[in-house]
């Protein structure tokens, strides 16, 4: 007799392995079997219930977070943007991609959102690192009130590790002999390689750390290529020792983030293919994403930016000087997506692929930001080296965030936006799908929690936490969509609510109370934004208004800052600015 199970106690948890037991040995009982036979089926039944999938990590699935920065939402090759990212496009093409996720804005309140699954402001995080602005949601530095997701799954016995830009504490604590409280190894992960800091270059990052100490970059050093290295080193040795335990791994890379540094030998792929400009480059962005069913034909191309000239207005000087700046970036890009090969092949050597959910996205928009001074002919064969130190402006920006409007920064749809794409051969096998699901990276928590099954706690090491804001996706990823609710947004004083097909959104002031007008759009049949409805739906927008307002109260956004980076910097209150 082979052990069945009954109807009502189907599942893997420990005591439907006491009630499988029951159950056959009654139905031994009543098939008159010799006690004999019973003991064996005893024995066949202890040893299912000492190998039951909630007690077996083997059986739970590696995760790895891809965290870019600073990547615009058609920047992947399968877009159309021109840029080689074929182990992006394979993660996308034989997984699943997210259209409408939805990220912070701004690199460090996304980051401490996606660890913890909250709000950022609750986190202490709703501006950035080099400042306390002496308010709860303004501190710089990651609260004790959160846990990370490598702290979560610690529980469930999972190994955790972290590569690249951290970026969720105070500037002054990123010192050697600094607090770390917020260190990685501090929040919950096993081994760490990276930078602390959100900025600076390519070649010799100032915030260079393995695991609890600061470390200086060897010759020869390229950030991309040595957080993808560290990365391969970490798995390599972890199915090496621990091969029998699921792990987490959140690799953060800093690219495509200014300042263009990449290799000559990434670079020179690039040098000459975007010189057909901007204007054509989003057009065939545009095109592409309709094709490929990423946007709504409904939805029309937003306009250039009004501060960016026309191509065809540009002197041949002028473009070919444009045109290398795009081909530098590139370059990063690429460069980062050899990296993800790396790392996929890497686990699918030791037979682990089909079992590791691998999720990507970016932590805000494409980035307007200047950086450098004019350039000339003369310096572009210098340019992707340390110095000149360059961005690739609003010029190009506008390019990596087709179709939508705005930059990084900013709640409209080209700042908050990113692709997010699930890969995960033994549960997502309808490869290539686009889903409308709406989310946001306070999901990833819940998501990740839920894949992995463990709970989220009340408590951490003694203290109460504050529950999690985030819904789990997993219902999303493997079935239709759902109503997602109400997501909200704030970053300088730039403000939005999303609910349903509506968006409200204000871009901020510097001028107190920071408060610029809000604009309303229905993003059903406009996404890219292009057509205000504010007048026309004034009841609409005083109920979302309403609901931001609310939200604004209860998750310490107030008081409002719209002051620049150098005004907030003077209101640190520690005296250390």
């Amino acid at each position: 007799m082979k052990p069945v199970w009954p109807e009502r106690t189907q599942g893997t948890h420990e005591h439907d392995y006491i009630a499988l037991f029951v159950y056959n040995l009654r139905k031994c009982k009543q098939m008159k079997y010799t006690w004999t036979k019973r003991i064996l089926l005893l024995f066949v039944i202890a040893g299912l219930l000492s190998c039951s999938n909630s007690d077996d990590p083997a059986k739970k699935p590696n995760i790895i977070l891809i965290l870019v920065d600073d990547m615009g939402f058609s920047d992947p090759g399968f877009m159309g943007s021109g840029i080689e990212t074929p182990n992006i496009d394979k993660l996308a093409r034989e997984g699943l991609m997210f259209s409408r996720f939805y990220n912070t804005g701004r690199c460090c309140p996304t980051r401490a959102s996606l660890l913890t699954g909250l709000y950022a402001h609750n986190t202490g995080l709703g501006w950035m690192t080099v400042s306390n602005l002496g308010a709860p949601g303004y501190t710089g530095d990651m609260n004790d009130r959160c846990i990370t997701i490598a702290q979560a799954l610690k529980q469930a016995d999972y190994s955790t590790y972290m590569t690249g830009k951290l970026h969720i504490m105070y500037d002054d604590y990123m010192k050697a002999d600094g607090p770390k409280h917020n260190w990685p190894l501090q929040r919950g992960f096993d081994r760490y390689y990276g930078h602390l800091s959100g900025g600076g270059g390519y070649y010799n990052p100032e915030t260079l750390t393995y695991n609890n100490e600061r470390i200086e970059a060897p010759e020869e050093f390229y950030l991309t290529t040595a957080i993808t290295d560290s990365t391969v080193s970490f798995l390599e040795n972890h199915f090496k020792e621990k091969k029998d335990r699921p792990f987490f791994f959140y690799v953060a890379y800093y690219a495509p983030h200014r300042p263009l540094h990449a290799l000559r030998k990434d670079i020179s792929k690039y040098r000459g293919k975007f010189m057909d400009g901007w204007d054509e480059h989003r057009k065939r962005r545009y095109e592409k994403l309709v094709e490929i069913g990423f946007i709504d034909s409904a939805w029309s191309l937003s306009d250039r930016d009004p501060s960016v000239p026309a191509w065809e207005d540009l002197t041949g000087e002028e473009r070919q000087i444009w045109e290398a700046r795009m081909a530098v970036y590139a370059a990063q890009m690429d460069c980062m997506d050899q990296g993800i090969g790396d790392i996929i092949s890497t686990i699918e050597r030791h037979g682990a692929l089909d079992n590791t959910m691998i999720v990507f996205l970016s932590d805000n928009g494409g980035c307007a930001e200047g950086q450098g001074g004019r350039l000339s002919l003369e310096q572009l064969p210098l340019l992707g080296n340390e110095r000149p130190a360059q961005s690739y402006r609003i010029h190009w920006a506008n390019v990596s965030n087709t179709p939508f409007r705005m930059y990084k920064h900013y709640n409209h749809e080209g700042g908050i936006a990113t692709p997010m794409i699930v890969y995960w051969p033994e549960k997502i096998r309808s490869g290539g799908r686009i889903t409308d699901q709406v989310g946001h990276v306070i999901d990833l928590m819940p998501t990740i929690l839920d894949v992995a099954g463990v709970e989220y706690p009340s408590e951490f090491n003694g203290k109460p936490i504050l529950p999690v804001q985030g819904m789990s996706l997993v219902t999303g990823m493997t079935g239709d969509a759902f109503e997602r609710g109400p997501l909200f947004f704030e970053h300088e004083a730039h403000r939005a609510v999303i609910d349903g097909k509506w968006k409200l959104v204000s871009i901020g002031t510097r001028e107190a109370p920071y408060e610029g007008p809000w604009e309303l759009y229905d993003i059903s049949a406009d996404r890219t934004e292009t057509v205000d409805l504010i007048g026309e739906q004034p009841q609409i927008a005083e109920e979302l208004r309403l609901l931001w307002e609310k939200w604004a109260e209860e998750n310490h956004v107030y008081p409002l800052n719209g002051l620049g980076w150098g005004d907030r910097i003077k209101a640190d209150v520690t005296g250390k600015r």
